[in-house]
């Protein structure tokens, strides 16, 4: 009895010495010299298992100290979980504000433009983020789509290319709306102008996702945009060949004769008019600028000129001639 007594008499010193703002050597920064460290704090833990995890680390020294200073503060219910990065310096109070805080460690990871959702979620993986093959799950998810509003079975083209600082630990499905999210910032920007031409959403994502493949020179998104719509509008097919290989399951990087004659493959945009079924990628800002902004050109054709631009012709006999010089080494 006498030592259950001595115990809450000795919280009870060290509850009014915290409240006094006397610093006891429990709370103190377990050392001074610079240092880092990172400290994974698991979903649903205690404040008891909390405590145990940052003294077994070093963070802190003492898990009883801390412990009792989160129930002073008011904040035992509020610590986060997540991938902590905390100094050796640092007082238990601040240890404890950046967990309340949720000040967790991000890990950057880069999407560039042109990216198919299985090279996005391979991206993910490799910045530790999470699993390819679970976000694949979601992206590929008919009901994630709708969920978000995407027009289509899956987040292809939808998945915007950008940098982002993530946080380990976050659901699949948390990553893949961050994207989307993101995707539709943009698009309300350029969404009035394409009801001014009469496009859709969908239209312009799968568009702008052939105009991303086709060239990486931004000068030539508008002039390769104007050819597509030049196209469409007189019912001419595309020809697009990343349409063709996108819809090739398991391509070996050789675009044959016979792929251009499947009529099976329903991205072969040399025997099926009109647009694609769905995205073959997920185009940038730029790219969507220019289905929306095309250049005032009347452009029907253009080829490779094997130096990262295309030569744009107005006709097939144009074309012939610009396929001859620059495919075919002929005169």
């Amino acid at each position: 009895m006498r030592r259950l007594a001595g115990v809450a008499a000795a919280a009870l010193v060290l509850g009014l010495g915290l409240a006094g703002g006397i610093g006891t050597l429990m709370l103190q920064p377990p050392s001074e010299a610079a240092g880092e460290t990172i400290v994974e704090i698991p979903r649903g833990a205690t404040l008891a298992k909390v405590a145990a995890i940052l003294e077994a680390a070093g963070v802190i020294r003492s898990a009883p100290a801390f412990a009792l200073l989160a129930r002073f503060r008011g904040q035992a219910g509020a610590l986060r979980a997540g991938e902590y990065a905390f100094a050796s310096n640092l007082r238990a109070r601040e240890v404890l504000d950046r967990l309340a805080a949720g000040a967790v460690l991000t890990h950057r990871v880069v999407i560039p433009e042109g990216l198919r959702m299985e090279e996005v979620a391979a991206r993910i993986e490799a910045a530790g983020l999470g699993s390819a093959a679970e976000f694949l799950s979601v992206a590929r998810e008919p009901a994630k789509a709708t969920a978000l509003g995407i027009p289509g079975a899956s987040l292809e083209g939808y998945l915007f290319p950008e940098t982002y600082e993530l946080a380990r630990g976050i659901p699949a499905g948390e990553v893949a709306r961050l994207m989307v999210d993101h995707f539709f910032a943009v698009w309300r920007e350029l969404e009035p102008r394409a009801a001014a031409r009469g496009l859709s959403m969908h239209d312009v994502v799968v568009l702008a996702s052939l105009v991303e493949k086709e060239t990486g020179a931004e000068e030539e998104r508008p002039l390769v945009a104007a050819v597509f719509l030049n196209r469409l509008a007189r019912g001419m097919r595309l020809e697009t060949d990343p349409a063709v290989i996108y819809g090739i399951a398991d391509f070996d990087g050789n675009l044959r004769r016979v792929h251009l004659a499947d009529v099976t493959n329903p991205y072969n945009t040399y025997q099926h008019a009109g647009l694609p079924p769905g995205p073959i990628a997920s185009p940038g800002a730029a790219a969507l600028s220019a289905v929306v902004e095309p250049a005032d050109a009347d452009y029907l054709f253009f080829v490779a000129r094997n130096d990262g631009t295309h030569q744009f012709s107005r006709s097939y006999g144009e074309h012939v001639r610009a396929v001859n010089r620059f495919q075919r080494n002929a005169p």
